[in-house]
Formats: structure tokens, C-alpha cells, sequence
């Protein structure tokens, strides 16, 4: 079964993410409340999916997907970034460190079950 991190400093945005989710068939969820709790979790076991916030407390996102991309095991994790920050200079960073997409806060339940979906399904090949 797909296994899916989702990493927010925010709980009731962990529980959102996973309810818009749901209809994906078989997907589990791990959630992670910061970026150091996400590169524990990320280094303990395996994920085919992470949804990541940007601004967290300790560590935010732009470093977990640095820290992702840099780990060859991780390296071909798809992530997807979900924030507030709506500004092109966020996008576009986010996506040059390696982030697969970037969704803004707030989001359709569809908009990001859409994403998961193509991405997952492109993992599975």
C-alpha cells in the first residue's frame, strides 16, 4: 500500500491534507509536525509520497527536499509542497531544489487528489 508523509506544523492542515486524500485507494498516512521530525521519519523507512509544508518552525520544507534530493535512497521521492506562500520567488525556489509541485493554501480537496494521483501513478510507472 502507497505510504504517504504528511508534514505540517499545523494539525488541523495534516488532517486536511490526509481527508482530501481519502478516495485514493490504499493509501496510509504518516504524519510528521516539523522538518526535523520529517527527516527522522524520512530516514527510518520508506515513503512514495510527501506532502510538505514550507514554513515550519525548525526546519522548513525547502531544506527537507534539499535533504531528500541530496539522499540517493530518497532521490526519486515525489514531493509535493502545499503553503501560504503564494509568491513566484517561493514557487520557483521550491521547485529548483526539487519540489514535483506546488500547491498554495488554500487548495480544492480535487486540486490536490489530482496531484497525488499523477504522481503516484507515474512512481508506479
Amino acid at each position: 500500500m502507497p505510504e504517504v508523509l504528511v508534514v505540517d506544523d499545523s494539525k488541523v492542515m495534516r488532517d486536511m491534507v490526509v481527508a482530501c486524500l481519502r478516495p485514493y485507494p490504499g493509501l496510509t498516512f504518516t504524519h510528521a509536525s516539523s522538518g526535523l521530525e520529517a527527516i527522522e521519519r524520512l530516514s527510518l523507512q520508506p515513503y512514495d509520497l510527501l506532502v510538505l509544508d514550507l514554513n515550519m518552525p525548525d526546519i522548513g520544507g525547502i531544506e527537507v527536499v534539499e535533504f531528500v534530493r541530496s539522499q540517493d535512497r530518497l532521490r526519486n521521492l515525489p514531493i509535493i509542497i502545499v503553503t501560504t506562500r503564494g509568491d513566484e520567488a517561493s514557487r520557483a525556489r521550491a521547485l529548483a531544489v526539487g519540489a514535483n509541485r506546488f500547491m498554495t493554501k488554500p487548495f480544492t480537496p480535487d486540486a490536490i487528489l489530482a496531484e497525488a494521483r499523477a504522481l503516484l501513478e507515474e512512481k508506479r510507472g
